[in-house]
């Protein structure tokens, strides 16, 4: 049964045909943004003199891994990927992350929003006409989703918690038509849901896309993530390689979906999820607070395929915001090419964002849980650059002062060098079901889902491969829909 709700509502769907046509929107397929060369030649043409995060509808044919890495006017290529070498790392194994600056608003994000809403948008069970796209989250995704609808013509309303980088705000100021900030920080996303409950009984005429529960969000990193790290893999692996596994923050559990894809080629391979050790949700039933920006957590999320999930890791945030500083200050910098840490590398390690330096400390210590050694290869995902966190920056320096080569050389010993094996759970059977059940508390009691449905989840052998098939019919939908625009 599949689970994204494709049904057609004729009258709201004439009215979105309307609305794009006026805007001179045209919206990319799946199949596009996983192999660009798809794309119109004319589409391709006007790329060319638009920026990377100009408000202008033909950049939705950008939400895609293949962006040139420029800010202006670039085409596509190959995916975007850095691999981090053994000097930085501290363990053999080849570490592999895609990177998520060069999609339009500087991460990943914006294609999960777009796999919530544009199979809405299509069917006319979205009408941009009269309602307003709600975003709830704890900070890329609602800028995404505010970007997208910007696109798309659509009114939307971002949440995200007060705590988070100024960046953040500051952007989603310009781009969303109101932005609502919740109390806490990045691990208070049930105040998120809150305020959703709230919206929804405000009588306003809304669409809430709850990343944590919209299988669009799975979908769009299944086929479209999913594919990148295959073609990454296909450009990397030499002849006695074997690909290990995948790490993940499960956040929302978009990303990780990438490691069902793998998985089904790779059926011996592993998927790792990663979390905060400050909030341990799925390593103790924990709770808590923490500085990841990005990853979410005090609950399982629906869309978390948890049977697939084979490992779990557990971050120390000291680690990830002292690191922050090593790959971006002068003297941390310094240190690591004195280290022998290649320059070409260190002049691009401000490609990690907070959550981003998180994936590959969890990839480090898988590394090192199973012994890997110089021919496996872990990969994992930059979901955004260190261009959202300047403010964190600016915020250390004044309170911990000018970062000097003794602190490089004390973060570079501890948290790469230092990295070990504690606060992890390979999963058994009865461990990846204890970590299901907790879903039960959020969803079920209190997000109003179905206890057939937590149930199928876990026993319906095509629960997640139902969603899965649906791409062809969503791009069948969304082809058929250009072609009433009439645009192309």
């Amino acid at each position: 049964m599949a689970k994204i709700d494709l049904t057609v509502i004729p009258e709201r769907r004439k009215r979105a045909v309307q609305r794009v046509r006026e805007r001179n929107i045209i919206i990319p397929t799946f199949a596009q943004m996983k192999d660009p060369s798809l794309i119109p030649e004319k589409i391709k043409n006007e790329l060319k003199e638009i920026g990377l995060w100009d408000l202008n509808p033909r950049n939705l044919f950008r939400i895609t891994w293949k962006n040139e890495p420029v800010e202006k006017g670039g085409g596509f290529g190959k995916v975007n990927f850095i691999e981090l070498p053994s000097s930085l790392t501290g363990v053999p194994a080849r570490i592999i992350a895609l990177v998520g600056k060069w999609f339009p608003t500087g991460a990943h994000k914006v294609g999960a929003a777009f796999g919530c809403l544009v199979p809405r948008l299509v069917t006319g069970q979205f009408d941009p006409t009269t309602q307003k796209a709600v975003w709830p989250s704890t900070g890329n995704y609602c800028r995404g989703g505010a970007y997208d609808s910007a696109l798309l013509a659509c009114e939307s309303i971002a949440i995200l918690p007060e705590g988070m980088s100024r960046e953040r705000f500051e952007w989603l100021s310009r781009i969303a038509g109101e932005v609502i900030a919740t109390p806490g920080s990045e691990s208070n996303v049930k105040e998120i849901f809150d305020k959703c409950w709230e919206l929804r009984r405000s009588g306003q005429d809304l669409m809430i896309f709850n990343q944590f529960e919209e299988f669009g969000n799975y979908l769009w990193h299944y086929e479209i993530t999913g594919h990148a790290m295959e073609e990454v893999l296909k450009d990397t692996m030499r002849p006695k390689d074997r690909y290990f596994g995948m790490v993940s923050a499960t956040g929302s559990a978009g990303t990780i979906a990438s490691g069902d894809y793998m998985k089904q080629l790779f059926p011996a391979s592993k998927i790792c999820a990663s979390e905060a050790l400050q909030c341990p949700t799925l390593l103790e039933n924990g709770f808590g607070a923490h500085r990841i920006e990005g990853i979410g957590d005090k609950h399982v999320p629906w869309i978390h395929n948890v049977k697939n999930t084979d490992l779990v890791v557990a971050i120390d945030d000291n680690a990830v915001v002292n690191l922050a500083r090593l790959f971006n200050e002068p003297a941390g910098r310094a240190y690591l090419v004195k280290r022998g840490v290649p320059e070409h590398i260190v002049q691009n390690l401000d490609l990690l964002g907070f959550s981003g330096i998180s994936n590959i400390l969890s990839a480090i210590k898988m590394a090192k849980y199973y012994e890997l050694g110089e021919n496996d290869i872990v990969l994992t995902v930059l979901t955004d650059s260190m261009e959202l966190y300047g403010s964190r920056l600016k915020e250390m320096r004044e309170e911990f002062g000018e970062y000097t080569e003794l602190d490089a050389a004390a973060h570079f010993a501890q948290y790469l060098l230092g990295q070990s094996t504690d606060n992890m759970l390979e999963l058994r059977y009865v461990d990846r079901r204890r970590v299901h059940n907790l879903k039960y508390f959020t969803w079920v009691e209190q997000q109003g889902k179905t206890y057939e449905e937590i149930l199928d989840q876990w026993y319906q052998p095509t629960y997640w491969t139902d969603i899965q098939n649906q791409v062809e019919e969503i791009d069948a939908l969304i082809e058929e829909f250009n072609r009433d625009v009439g645009l192309i």
